[in-house]
């Protein structure tokens, strides 16, 4: 018997192939539908100044803006927001932007913060952030050179110029946090919820 038990599949708000591969993993079915949403927007109209806080406001926001668009499903928000001390990162433009972050980060200690939101019918249901907090290494100027050689467009796909699933392992020392929520997707905490609404085997 299949551990999904729900007749439909999640809808995810989201166009990240990595949320939806480690919601799939888990045995999760989703059904993607990314929202085009006015992030920076949003976050200056609510004026909040929690990185953590942030990510949480902008996955609701994603997910009640497809639910606006599929009746009685269920659909999945997730953000994601990287902080150096009060310093807030947003993703890089081109590979001079990712450098200048990987400039700053290096040898230092960064949070970042996942947050994942499920709403239907504009209502939300269920709502988590959690954090990581990571150490890169103090490498080289030549190493980031030839890093952001070999990883191309993906330094701007994500905050910090790094997918720490890929390549961007090679830049850290120390992860101290849970490996889903590095990926952007607190996957434990949301499996917990769905099994208390019976979409899947307890």
């Amino acid at each position: 018997m299949a551990l999904w038990r729900s007749p439909h599949p999640l809808v995810l708000a989201s166009k990240s192939a990595v949320r939806r591969s480690v919601l799939e993993a888990a045995g999760v079915p989703v059904e993607v539908a990314a929202a085009d949403i006015d992030e920076r927007g949003i976050e200056a109209r609510a004026g909040l100044t929690d990185p953590g806080e942030v990510a949480k406001l902008l996955s609701r926001e994603k997910a009640k803006a497809i639910s606006a668009t599929r009746p009685g499903r269920v659909v999945l928000g997730a953000d994601q927001t990287l902080a150096l001390g009060e310093r807030r990162f947003s993703k890089a433009a081109d590979r001079a932007g990712a450098r200048a972050q990987l400039i700053v980060l290096r040898g230092q200690t960064h949070a970042l913060h996942s947050g994942v939101a499920a709403v239907r019918d504009g209502a939300v249901l269920f709502e988590h952030v959690a954090t990581a907090r990571l150490t890169m290494r103090a490498f080289s100027d030549a190493f980031m050179a030839r890093y952001l050689d070999e990883v191309g467009d993906a330094a701007t796909a994500s905050v910090g110029g790094y997918q720490l699933e890929g390549r961007g392992a090679q830049l850290f020392e120390r992860v101290d946090g849970d490996h889903f929520t590095v990926l952007g997707m607190p996957l434990l905490p949301l499996l917990e919820w769905l099994r208390g609404m019976g979409m899947l085997q307890e």
